[in-house]
């Protein structure tokens, strides 16, 4: 596939077939995605792959947890909710996703059924957790060097016909992911992205969020143009 139409042509994927993918292929993907810069080549990252049995468990103890009001428990640390614009562009990828998905303002139970589909990794066949090398926590360059390689793993992933999502609902309950998919002691848990093939019949898979344009992002200085 070309290089632009794997940028311009990948999304976020919500719903998957219950195919399995290779582990093969997984392993190609993440050999291209190491590619990706990090600083002063300290590659920090490290991927746990989860697949089968292991993951069901990872998902079956995330939404018990949280559906019995179990506080969240991330690693990486979370920030202030948004607010301004950054607020207004969350709302409208899920006024987006609700509207693709028939899911009405008041519909309590599909939204919350939308929200627990997160921890479940989203049915996904594959869940793979981001973490980094604990020595280096309090570093900005390594999450900044950990979303660099996360971004080359999803886009190879596209480039080979695989569908992926970044989130941080399968990681709220990190006691379970660690139990689960034996992350060790030296790791911090950054973000988790569920892997798999598309399900091009499942509605939210057809969305494509929108983007701020150049003129709103980029500053040019010392062109003549």
């Amino acid at each position: 596939m070309e290089f632009d139409n794997v940028i311009l042509g990948r999304r976020s994927i919500r719903g998957y077939k219950p195919d399995p993918v290779p582990r093969v292929l997984i392993e190609e993907i993440i050999t291209l995605a190491m590619r990706a810069p990090s600083s002063m080549n300290t590659q920090p990252w490290n991927f746990y792959v989860i697949t089968g049995e292991p993951l069901e468990r990872i998902r079956k103890g995330n939404t018990e947890r949280m559906a019995a009001g179990v506080p969240q428990s991330r690693e990486f640390r979370i920030g202030q909710p948004f607010a301004a614009q950054h607020r207004e562009r969350q709302v409208g990828v899920a006024k987006q996703l609700f509207t693709a998905m028939g899911i009405a303002r008041d519909d309590q139970a599909k939204r919350q059924d939308w929200v627990m589909r997160g921890f479940r990794q989203f049915d996904a066949p594959v869940c793979i957790i981001v973490t980094y090398d604990g020595v280096l926590d309090g570093s900005d360059d390594t999450p900044f060097d950990c979303g660099a390689v996360t971004t080359a793993l999803v886009n190879a992933a596209w480039s080979r016909g695989l569908g992926c999502v970044i989130n941080s609902q399968g990681i709220m309950q990190s006691p379970v992911v660690r139990e689960h998919a034996g992350i060790a002691d030296d790791q911090v848990i950054m973000k988790s992205i569920a892997l798999g093939w598309p399900d091009e019949t499942f509605p939210a898979n057809a969305v494509v969020s929108e983007r701020k344009s150049v003129a709103d992002a980029a500053v040019f200085v010392g062109f003549n143009d």
